[in-house]
């Protein structure tokens, strides 16, 4: 009697929407392959992006344009229509008939399309965090706090690293409750009274969620919001539009080459009045085949440059935290400085900060109850962000991209070891790539990776087997 072929594991750490949909596209292959999702939550899908109840943040793009499967673009809106997903949130619909549903929606349905391939067994979920991958011979062992798993094949999916403290901060108000390092945290904003004087250090998405929790909330105390720049996230077309402009053909050889190309495409567009937000889509298309082709000197001059203004085109506020900010602004109750902390002094009853603007050698102060940090995630220290990374890092089977941007891998998702070998039993998917993919921080492009990722796991896993 032959002996029973034993199936490749897979194990997925991470069950945000990346590692989600990389298991989904998995278990739609059929593939004789043993699936495993360490999360911690209870519901797979959502993650820290679209994990949260605050029902004040909502999805900064159309759901018409959200999809877990890439090529059928209007699948989550046919399953909000379907499932009367948004009936009691008539808000969720903008001016212009687009549906900008709460973020926990879309993390209900991916958790629902991930759901059968759970009830059958194919995608078991371990509800405990990994610390500790180990390699022994050609497996891994994935640990945590009560699980050990042997897997042929690992998919790091984790989540984003909290944001660096600026200096200032973390030598005067490291343990300090008037500072909240991280808004995202359940009732993080909770404790902020109504007429409360802020500082938001940030001024993109992540600012506009806090001023929208705050706003809900009945705050009217004055808020500063500073960064480098000043810059705001930008606002939607307000009519859609295909993209428009051709970025692969020929394939842009340097940053400035790339920055002209996008000047005269946006001019070429508004002649036919075409909005500009169509050409930075058509940039997102194009980018995973200019951006692994740019030298690495080009990409980092990119992020160093050019990254802020992508990031305040690119990812577009929905309409309704942008009515909001407005409406503050308006009132003169908020207002955006582009600037840095220079100083802060702390007595028991206010926070006095010395701000130097952007470019000068001018300076503001401000005197203000509650700091509270919006600057994103600090990919840059994410191999020290969890012991199973740090871990890896140390036996040299991971290292950080050259972008400062995530973790080393390739345009397949095959990470990088420390002499630059790609390794196909330990693969990236999510943000974590981006510095190989070139835009993976929105959909649709975080869903098409995921399933390259998932189908290039099942090639190596049919070969194994």
């Amino acid at each position: 009697m032959n002996a029973e072929v034993r199936r490749p594991t897979v194990v997925i750490v991470g069950g945000g929407f990346s590692g989600a949909a990389v298991a989904y596209h998995l278990a739609q292959l059929g593939a004789p392959i043993k699936i495993i999702i360490f999360e911690p939550r209870a519901l797979l899908g959502a993650g820290l992006a679209y994990g949260g109840s605050d029902p004040n943040h909502r999805i900064n793009v159309p759901a018409a344009k959200m999809s877990l499967i890439p090529g059928d673009e209007g699948h989550f809106l046919r399953w909000i229509n379907e499932t009367g997903a948004i009936l009691d949130d008539p808000d969720a619909i903008a001016d212009d008939g687009s549906a900008f549903p709460q973020r926990s929606v879309f993390g209900r349905y991916v958790n629902e399309q991930l759901r059968p391939s759970l009830e059958a067994g194919a995608v078991e979920h371990v509800r405990e965090a990994v610390t500790q991958i180990k390699k022994q011979g050609r497996r891994w062992t994935v640990q945590s706090a009560n699980t050990s798993v042997h897997a042929d094949f690992a998919v790091i999916a984790t989540t984003h690293p909290e944001p660096r403290l600026p200096s200032p901060l973390l030598s005067i108000l490291e343990s300090d409750p008037r500072l909240i390092v991280d808004a995202t945290a359940p009732q993080a904003l909770a404790g902020v009274k109504r007429n409360e004087r802020l500082l938001i250090v940030g001024t993109g998405l992540t600012m506009a969620d806090i001023v929208a929790t705050l706003d809900a909330q009945g705050h009217y105390g004055k808020i500063t919001a500073i960064s480098r720049r000043g810059l705001r996230s930008k606002t939607h077309a307000k009519t859609a539009r295909d993209p428009f402009g051709d970025f692969s053909n020929p394939l842009p050889q340097s940053a400035s080459e790339l920055l002209q190309r996008v000047r005269e495409t946006v001019s070429r567009a508004a002649a036919q009045d075409i909005p500009w937000q169509s050409v930075i889509d058509s940039l997102r298309v194009h980018a995973p085949r200019f951006w692994p082709a740019l030298p690495v000197a080009e990409r980092r001059r990119i992020v160093r440059h050019l990254r802020v203004f992508w990031d305040v085109h690119r990812f577009r506020i929905a309409p309704q935290p942008e009515a909001i900010i407005q409406k503050r602004v308006d009132a003169g109750v908020l207002q955006f400085v582009a600037a840095s902390i220079e100083n802060l002094e702390a007595s028991a009853s206010e926070l006095d900060v010395v701000l130097r603007i952007s470019k000068s050698q001018r300076r503001l102060t401000r005197t203000v109850d509650r700091i509270i940090l919006a600057t994103g995630p600090n990919h840059g220290a994410i191999l020290s962000s969890q012991p199973f990374l740090k871990g890896l890092s140390d036996d040299g089977f991971l290292c950080a991209d050259p972008l400062g941007l995530g973790i080393a891998c390739d345009a397949q998702g095959r990470s990088l070891n420390i002499h630059g070998n790609s390794d196909e039993t330990l693969w990236i998917a999510g943000p974590l790539a981006r510095a190989a993919v070139g835009e993976l921080m929105g959909m649709p492009q975080i869903a098409e990776f995921a399933a390259r990722v998932a189908n290039n796991v099942f090639e190596a896993a049919r070969e194994y087997a």
